[in-house]
Order: C-alpha cells, then structure tokens, then sequence
C-alpha cells in the first residue's frame, strides 16, 4: 500500500463518514463514533478484499468496492447499536 493510496482511502472513509452524520444527525459524540466507524469498516473491507483477493472497483492499490461496502455496513450496525437505551434505576 503507498502513501497517497492510504491517504485517500483515510480522505474517502472519512467522507462517508461526514455524509452519513450529516444524515442521521447528533452531537460532536455521534460524529467521533461515526468516523472510527467508517475508518474501521473501510480498513477491514480493504484487509478482507486483499486477502481474497477481490478486484471489484479497484482505484490502484485500493479495493474500493469491497471498502466502501464494509465501510457503509459498519456504519449502519453502528448506528443501530447506538440506539439502544440504558434504563436507570
């Protein structure tokens, strides 16, 4: 993996992880949750995608494809986790 690789690959998780808080909504807690979420997903939809070697919409080095769908369901299952209330007694 080369540097400017990485480096987009940060610039495109974090996008989707902007465009996913600007719509679901919340504080400044919501957007941090949902940066480690996109970063996390994408980086292990790449790790995933290069062990087996899948090819689908690669940008040079990035398997962007395999990314982006791991990248979108971590987002998702993270968000709906988050949902879940503590009941205090």
């Amino acid at each position: 993996m080369t540097l400017p690789a990485a480096l987009l690959g940060i610039l495109i998780s974090t996008l989707y992880a902007a465009v996913f808080h600007f719509w679901r909504g919340g504080g400044f807690g919501r957007l941090i949750l949902y940066l480690i979420l996109g970063w996390t997903g994408f980086w292990v939809g790449q790790a995933a995608a290069t062990q087996l070697d899948w090819t689908f919409a690669s940008v040079g080095p990035l398997r962007l494809g395999a990314a982006t769908l791991s990248s979108l369901l971590f987002l998702g299952v993270g968000y709906w986790l988050s949902l879940v209330e503590v009941d205090r007694k």
